[in-house]
């Protein structure tokens, strides 16, 4: 695939953005609680995607196959739909988001040892951790760098 098969997000996009997101946290996040992931939801899809456009992976038909969310540095967000994990979709993101910004951090749940062994695969390392997630749910998360 070539850097043409990511592109930056469109309001058109949220709909299909939000399916990804959804699969990926249904087939990866069974720790969390379905009321907190409903509230969740609820902020990725009225105060997130509205208003942070997200690089979309495409496939060869268009499809969206995972997206990452860049605050400079910071991967604020980065799902991939489950029918292209372990196709090199993720790893084409980080690509993509190396190239915008050269050092990348990510916040990573605990409870997630999948993320955390692929952020490791692509030289992460941990440089701290937190006991909750960013919204104070007990949900602990492991702060990773790439330099």
């Amino acid at each position: 695939m070539t850097a043409a098969d990511i592109r930056l997000s469109t309001p058109a996009d949220i709909a299909a953005i939000h399916r990804v997101w959804r699969a990926a946290v249904d087939a990866t996040h069974g720790f969390v609680a379905a009321a907190d992931i409903a509230f969740y939801e609820h902020l990725l899809t009225t105060l997130y995607l509205p208003h942070k456009p997200q690089w979309l992976a495409l496939s060869p038909a268009g499809e969206v196959q995972g997206f990452i969310g860049l605050e400079g540095p910071k991967i604020e967000a980065l799902f991939v739909h489950p029918n292209w994990h372990r196709h090199g979709v993720g790893r084409r993101l980080i690509t993509h988001a190396v190239a915008l910004s050269g050092r990348l951090m990510v916040d990573v749940n605990a409870q997630n040892p999948g993320a955390v062994e692929f952020y490791a695969a692509l030289g992460f390392m941990q440089i701290g951790h937190s006991p909750v997630d960013q919204a104070g749910k007990p949900y602990p998360l492991i702060h990773m760098a790439r330099v």
